[in-house]
């Protein structure tokens, strides 16, 4: 027999490579894959009735005895028709009812599939079926009805083994998992392949346990009950293919099932209840495992030497002379940052702030503690754009309290004179702040006495690229990673559980409101209205944003390709994460996207915008042309900026009051936050517009109406990760991709996680190796491996 384990491909197990093509398709590459590939809900139970009680169109399970068979070809199409006639006399009478009759009909092209029914269905069989009855020339029928055999020919036909009935009508008729599929894979053809390779894990043969998924085109049930249960040989078998990874205290104390039961439970459940404990068992050993790999990443990176920064004078210098005072939530921050960089092991830090809470003010006051205490620093920043206007604005600022701290920067376009300029000032050693791009990440990139990485926007870098800037020094640097991306604390916890937390809540004084309205681009009246207003803005000397998903028509469509795009890990950044229909639950046609062209050209042949100058910034613009284009809208000179959503993070006109939102029913909500923070900088009144073409009643329309009517980050985090969830908020590169986290919901399962985290450290403070716990150990290493970029500093 074949020897197999979880990590046994399925390509070496079923024969059936269109089944295997198919299965790779939705990520089911081995058996592990298969197993953690859940359904995402159960069938009701279906009832049980006479066929004199038949229903058309109302699924039932009934016992009824095989009274005759015939297979014949069908000339017209091609392919054979196989007719069953049955009764239910037998099971009536125990259930004083008329007896019935009925036909059981079954089409293929395949004389194969029709003999091998014709072996199953033979005369005097008695069987049990399920399935949904219809009409046919006035006579009950059921098409293709599952099937499972309780007595074959040869036994007693005059003998009706009622317990054995009753036992396979209550196999018959309980829950079934329903998977997500495709064209190329049924979720029926899916649950026959997940019991064969549960079968192959419990010692079945190969030819047993492949019957069904071979690509037959009905179902059997292979016991009466679930696969598990069957025997204690066979629970046996699957504890030893598939050992528990919760700890016997963490399944004890939350009345879990076992690993193989609960495999067995989610793919072959008894009831709907089994089913539920089931998942849950499943999603208790992913938050154990997640959290456990969370607190020992941290406690490794806490053990590597730092630089300890005292002195914190410049600091407070800079503080004191800024021109208007720090909020109350501001200088607690600056103050739990300034203690951890005076330890001498690494400061581990998240910093979380709303869109203009001041989290740039903070990160300054860190960089001046090290540069203070005779050590560097650096910020990366995702984008050019946002890199120039950190470099302008620190360095103005840094150039009144310490005019001797040199602020490099450091960019993959400067001109060669420039670039060895920076990185020669960089490699001296001497106190000094570098701002950069992803050229930081370059191997010309040395900085001897680096004591502080600040990372901006953080979920925008690979954990590659930060871990290759923490090796650019003799020690491990301070790190300090900044988002303005609103994430819920136990969004947080799961996502950044290695890091300590710090959250911005408070706005810097003299920000107004920003007002929000959807717009339905159908309404010409409405665009008209719009599109008048943002004149008289401009007018009045304010500058608007117009934000488009593409940059020109020819332009891969997300929607044509079916895929969602993914954030760019390169200085060029201007992709949404645009939503698919998967994601809106709607199937609905949509027109194609607008783009950048096509809008800047629209626009300035409206009346509404006569004798104003436009100009366009997207991420393919070289160096030169994106400073030139913020210097002329910044200036005034270009008050109207068409853009993709590069635009989306640190870009800082304070004359910005308006910005539209074209196709904004395709973001996710979390970035039209971001993007609407681009306005109302300046303290003047700011209005965001979100153009849509979505139905009124719409998903799409309900997800606009809750950003329309709040300015709450962590409130629209919540609704963001409720309706598509962490990768899609945060992006690929932040979720980890594939990752292992396939039934926790960071909202709905907050408790549970908060109660793993506290299981796991409890683990970790008696066994910090875990070296008492293997199973848990080896998943722990599985999902450090598969979940890279989940840990932002494994």
């Amino acid at each position: 027999m074949t020897e197999i384990s979880l990590q046994t491909p399925i390509s070496s197990l079923i024969t059936n490579k269109r089944r295997v093509n198919a299965l790779k398709s939705l990520g089911v590459e081995n058996v592990a894959d298969a197993l953690t590939y859940y359904p995402f809900r159960v069938t009701d139970p279906v009832s049980v009735k006479t066929l004199n009680e038949a229903v058309v169109g109302s699924k039932m399970a009934t016992v009824v005895r095989v009274r005759g068979i015939r297979a014949t070809p069908m000339s017209a199409r091609g392919g054979y028709r196989l007719e069953v006639n049955v009764d239910d006399d037998e099971f009536a009478r125990q259930r004083e009812e008329r007896g019935a009759v009925a036909s059981l009909v079954y089409f293929s092209r395949r004389k194969s599939y029709i003999d091998w029914m014709s072996s199953r269905l033979r005369a005097q069989s008695l069987i049990v079926i399920s399935g949904e009855p219809s009409e046919y020339n006035d006579r009950l029928q059921f098409t293709h009805p599952e099937v499972l055999t309780v007595a074959q020919e040869g036994d007693d036909p005059a003998h009706f083994d009622a317990p054995t009935a009753m036992a396979a009508l209550e196999r018959v008729c309980r829950p079934r998992p329903v998977y997500h599929a495709n064209s190329r894979i049924s979720s029926e053809h899916i649950h026959d392949t997940i019991m064969a390779l549960l079968m192959l894990l419990a010692g079945k043969s190969a030819a047993d346990a492949t019957a069904d998924a071979r690509g037959n085109e009905t179902q059997t049930a292979p016991s009466m009950t679930t696969l598990y249960e069957s025997s204690k040989e066979v629970a046996q078998r699957l504890v030893m293919a598939i050992p528990n990874i919760l700890p016997a205290s963490v399944q004890q104390e939350g009345h879990y099932m076992g690993r193989a039961e609960a495999f067995s439970q989610i793919h072959d459940p008894d009831s709907v209840a089994s089913f539920q404990r089931a998942l849950a068992t499943m999603r208790c050993e992913e938050a154990i495992v997640c959290q456990t790999a969370l607190l020992m990443a941290r406690a490794k990176a806490g053990d590597s030497p730092a630089i300890a920064c005292t002195d914190t004078a410049l600091r407070d210098k800079f503080i004191d002379a800024l021109p208007f005072t720090l909020t109350d939530g501001q200088r607690d921050v600056i103050r739990e940052i300034g203690n951890d960089m005076e330890q001498d092991h690494p400061m581990q830090r998240l910093l979380e702030g709303e869109v203009g809470s001041g989290k740039t003010v903070v990160a300054i006051a860190a960089m001046l503690q090290a540069v203070g205490s005779g050590q560097q620093a650096v910020m990366v920043a995702p984008t050019l754009v946002l890199a120039q206007q950190h470099y302008a604005s620190i360095s103005k600022q840094i150039a009144q309290v310490a005019p001797d701290v040199p602020v490099v920067l450091l960019t993959g376009g400067m001109k060669l004179a420039a670039r060895r300029r920076a990185l020669a000032t960089a490699a001296s050693g001497q106190p000094c702040i570098v701002i950069a791009t992803h050229a930081a990440f370059s191997a010309t990139f040395q900085m001897p006495n680096m004591a502080l990485a600040v990372i901006d926007e953080q979920h925008r870098f690979g954990v590659d690229q930060r871990e290759t800037l923490r090796n650019k020094g003799e020690h491990d640097p301070h790190l300090l990673v900044m988002t303005a991306t609103p994430i819920p604390r136990t969004a947080a916890m799961t996502w950044f559980g290695d890091l300590d937390i710090s959250w911005l809540t408070e706005l810097p004084g003299g920000r107004k409101p920003i007002r929000t309205f959807i717009i339905d681009e159908y309404d010409g009246r409405l665009m008209g209205s719009m599109f008048a207003h943002v004149r008289s803005r401009i007018d009045a000397g304010e500058r608007a944003y117009i934000i488009c998903s593409r940059i020109d028509e020819d332009e891969e469509d997300a929607e044509s390709s079916g895929a969602k795009r993914k954030v760019s890990h390169e200085v060029v950044s201007d992709e949404p994460m645009l939503l698919t229909d998967d994601d809106l639950g709607e199937q609905a046609v949509r027109e194609p996207l607008h783009s950048v062209d096509e809008i800047y050209d629209r626009l300035q042949a409206l009346p509404q915008f006569a004798d104003v100058a436009f100009c366009r910034l997207t991420g393919r613009d070289d160096d030169a042309t994106k400073a030139a284009v913020m210097e002329g809208f910044a200036s005034g000179k270009t008050p109207v900026m068409v853009a993709t959503t590069v635009i989306e993070v640190g870009v800082d006109v304070p004359q910005a009051s308006c910005i539209i939102i074209f196709d904004a029913d395709r973001y996710g909500l979390s970035q039209l936050h971001q993007l609407r923070g681009r306005v109302g900088r300046g303290g003047t009144n700011s209005w965001a517009f979100l153009v849509s073409r979505a139905e009124p009643d719409s998903i799409g329309q309900q997800r606009l109406d809750v950003i329309a009517h709040s300015l709450d980050g962590a409130e629209i985090a919540r609704e963001d990760l409720a309706l598509r969830g962490a990768g899609d908020v945060l992006g690929d590169a932040q979720s980890g991709g594939k990752t292992s986290l396939k039934l926790l919901r960071v909202v709905k399962d907050a408790a549970l996680i908060e109660q793993a985290r506290a299981q796991a450290q409890a683990l970790l403070d008696k066994d910090p190796a875990l070296s008492r716990e293997v199973q848990l150990a080896g998943a722990v290493l599985d999902f450090t491996r598969g979940n890279e970029g989940f840990l932002t500093s494994n």
